[in-house]
């Protein structure tokens, strides 16, 4: 029987190159997603999409718990889903600030919290993957303040999960891309845009397909000695 996977964000860009890779892989992906239309465009063999609202914590428990009776239990949740408000400080709302909370971080907590039962008693070592994002440690890039917190907090769960659950055999990881280009490039201005690619080492943004591979690795056997780790992707841009 094929491994389950949950991939949160499954219809954007880089949601769309994990669910790929994890079905090119072996698992069976059920995809969350608030945009319909998405998820059935990527109908087919090894995918089913879930539509669920990720910034309500009754839908993710909902969701999960179809998964569940489905599926009879998960082997891997790569948490994906996220956005990035471009209000600058100290001219944030606090509406847009609690938004991009519940979509970075707090759609994520819950997915933990309901993913984690569904864990329990499936063979090896189950995984969970929380897309983050170099903002949140390199400060010489331009990202708001409330995005960079949201990452910053998604990583410090990281942590406190891989901790948590290590005897248990969850492995829980980070991983942290630079600009890699995915649909969120519309919410830059072309200037902010350009100067963020001329900074990468490679002359070009990374693409969705490089950083699904390192979530497939750590969803593989390869990565079952990884844990409590926060990977950061940007073609060497940040080493000092």
């Amino acid at each position: 029987m094929a491994r389950v996977a949950v991939v949160t964000g499954a219809a954007g860009g880089l949601g769309r190159a994990i669910s790929a890779q994890l079905i090119a892989d072996g698992l069976h992906v059920v995809g969350l997603d608030i945009d319909a239309a998405g998820l059935a465009s990527m109908a087919g063999t090894g995918f089913a999409g879930l539509v669920v609202d990720l910034t309500d914590a009754g839908a993710i428990a909902e969701a999960f718990g179809r998964i569940g009776k489905d599926h009879g239990g998960l082997d891997a949740l790569v948490n994906n889903a996220g956005t990035c408000f471009m209000s600058d400080f100290p001219n944030i709302p606090a509406s847009e600030l609690e938004r991009q909370m519940t979509i970075n971080f707090s759609g994520a907590f819950h997915c933990c919290q309901a993913a984690i039962p569904l864990m329990a008693g499936r063979p090896g070592v189950r995984k969970i993957v929380n897309i983050s994002s170099n903002g949140a440690y390199n400060f010489d890039v331009f990202d708001p303040p409330h995005y960079r917190a949201s990452k910053a907090a998604l990583d410090t769960l990281t942590k406190d999960l891989a901790r948590r659950y290590a005897r248990e055999k969850i492995a829980v990881n980070s991983i942290a891309p630079a600009m890699t280009q995915t649909p969120l490039f519309n919410v830059l201005t072309e200037d902010v845009l350009a100067r963020a690619i001329a900074a990468m080492p490679h002359g070009h943004a990374m693409q969705p397909a490089e950083v699904a591979a390192w979530v497939g690795f750590l969803i593989s056997a390869a990565g079952d000695i990884s844990s409590g780790n926060v990977i950061i992707l940007n073609q060497g841009r940040d080493v000092r």
